[in-house]
């Protein structure tokens, strides 16, 4: 028993060895993607990418009543900007204190800076990301991908009167 134990040892590492490094990366990268959306869902945020260009992406992030999304960087953008675009959110950058993020307001994040932002409220909110990389076209790029990321927003009309109070 131990010598066919150990034959099939030997048998799985030599197949190991003849699997091309793609194949293994391969298999890293989707055990990588499978933990990052266990901790986007325990965080309850949920990121649409809606843009990547080799300078620029856009993405858009549903967030759940009253999530946070946790302290994190891009360390692979020069900068971001982060847009709500519905909801009441709050934003921390860095270690300031945190402040409201009203809908509409872009907000410049260096790249590497830490932030985190949480829905204050018991309704979905979203926000909108545009990621600037390095590169010739990063700004006409970012355009674009801002362009791209309205078109494929879909935010309730409001309904609310000029003058008139919610």
């Amino acid at each position: 028993m131990w010598r066919h134990a150990s034959g099939m040892a030997v048998v799985a590492c030599l197949l190991s060895l003849s699997m091309p490094n793609q194949v293994l990366a391969q298999a890293a990268a989707q055990r990588t993607e499978a933990e990052m959306k266990a901790a986007r869902d325990a965080q309850g945020y949920t990121p649409f990418r809606l843009w990547e260009r080799p300078d620029v992406r856009a993405t858009r992030v549903e967030i759940k009543p009253m999530a946070t999304r946790a302290m994190h960087q891009h360390d692979d953008v020069k900068f971001h900007l982060f847009i709500p675009l519905a909801g009441s959110l709050q934003l921390t950058v860095g270690s300031d204190k945190p402040v409201d993020a009203p809908v509409g307001q872009a907000f410049y994040i260096q790249g590497g800076t830490p932030h985190g932002f949480r829905n204050l409220d018991s309704t979905p909110a979203m926000a909108m990301e545009i990621f600037v990389k390095d590169g010739p076209t990063a700004g006409l790029d970012a355009l674009g991908a801002l362009m791209a990321a309205l078109r494929t927003t879909q935010l309730r009309p409001d309904t609310e009167k000029p003058g008139e109070q919610k």
